[in-house]
């Protein structure tokens, strides 16, 4: 298929791969099991290869959860900010773990819940993270629990506990200081737990990274306190897998030119708004013609960056953003009614597989 029309997201599963390859061999040398975080990467046409290399999913949401029990398989994570009691009933059915983030909903579910693997989620007053906005110990969170002796009364309910403290660390060094700190604030409390999940957030598969570390520090912490260590991957999983292809539409000039694509920024890769980011290009290459490439929508400053390429673009080129899976197509929106970019996968063989497109109708079902 090469008359696909723009925009769409393509994953390569190629490039998938060699990221899940990595998670196998964190998996065998360290003895830690990982679980896909659906809410970084939901697309589920690429559960298939997924699940050869990872041990199920964790889920922010009922729905997550769901998707993850229906279309992954192997383990369930289920854990919400805040669940109702509606969907505690509703996840207990198939959940494998039911994680609660506070002691009050906790206690206010676990009449409904005792006999199941329980987990909690705990704020041990640490983390990595270059934004405020994705810490998880900022002053004021919300996430996990910090009360050390209240968790310690409520242990016997619990089966294991949650730190999810990081937001791309890629410092060894740091994570393995994080685990001393971890048992020696927690240590007691994890000698009395079957299983501790240390999150996402590590970025244990990009290029040069100490895995050997990586593995013999979880390793150790899993063997100190007899427990089975759990990973949440999420962007660890699919980096580098996804571009989102688009097509310049208009170039104008305001004193620089400025490439209009059939994407936005604010709809499609709305994390670089957020935090106020800018994406690659894998296309077209870097060179020293200067281009604002600017997306579709009437937002001003729907805007993916000003950047050197080594020709000007014209009506008809493509574009291609790099790095467009993680927190991207979970996220993708209906502002301005703009098309929604179509799901594209590069199969293993090679071949192109549209697996999804949307249209009008989706976007008059999104509404009411």
């Amino acid at each position: 298929m090469t008359d696909l029309a723009t925009p769409y997201y393509l994953i390569d599963e190629s490039r998938l791969k060699h990221n899940l390859e990595i998670i196998q061999q964190v998996r065998e040398r360290s003895g830690a099991k990982s679980v896909l975080a659906l809410k970084c990467f939901s697309t589920w046409c690429v559960f298939d290869l997924m699940r050869q290399h990872m041990d199920g999913t964790t889920s922010s949401s009922l729905y997550e959860a769901r998707l993850g029990y229906e279309e992954f398989g192997g383990e369930v994570h289920a854990y919400s900010v805040g669940f109702s009691r509606d969907e505690v009933l509703a996840v207990r059915e198939f959940a494998d773990k039911l994680i609660f983030n506070s002691l009050s909903q906790l206690r206010q579910f676990q009449p409904d819940v005792a006999g199941l693997n329980l987990g909690l989620r705990v704020n041990p007053g640490i983390s990595y993270s270059n934004f405020d906005l994705a810490d998880p110990a900022r002053r004021y969170s919300r996430l996990g629990v910090s009360d050390k002796r209240a968790l310690a009364e409520v242990a016997p309910w619990l089966k294991g506990l949650m730190f999810h403290f990081n937001c791309e660390n890629p410092d060894v060094d740091n994570i393995r200081a994080s685990l001393a700190t971890l048992g020696r604030e927690y240590g007691e409390l994890l000698h009395r737990m079957e299983w501790v999940s240390l999150g996402g957030g590590l970025s244990f598969t990009q290029d040069g990274y100490a895995l050997d570390a990586f593995c013999d520090a979880l390793r150790a912490f899993s063997q100190a306190f007899d427990i089975q260590v759990y990973l949440e991957p999420g962007e660890a999983a699919i980096t580098q897998s996804t571009e989102l292809v688009t097509t310049v539409l208009d170039v104008v000039h305001n004193e620089i030119d400025i490439a209009i694509i059939d994407a936005s920024l604010e709809a499609h890769m709305l994390d670089h708004l957020v935090y106020r980011t800018n994406p690659r290009l894998t296309s077209p290459p870097p060179g020293e013609h200067r281009m604002m490439v600017a997306g579709r929508t009437c937002l001003a400053g729907d805007v993916f960056g000003d950047f050197r390429l080594a020709a000007p673009l014209h009506v008809g080129d493509e574009v291609r953003i790099a790095d467009a899976g993680g927190y991207t197509m979970v996220k993708v929106n209906w502002f301005n009614g703009v098309a929604m970019p179509a799901i594209v996968v590069r199969r293993l063989d090679g071949t192109l597989e549209r697996v999804r497109a949307f249209g009008y109708d989706d976007f008059k079902r999104s509404l009411s």
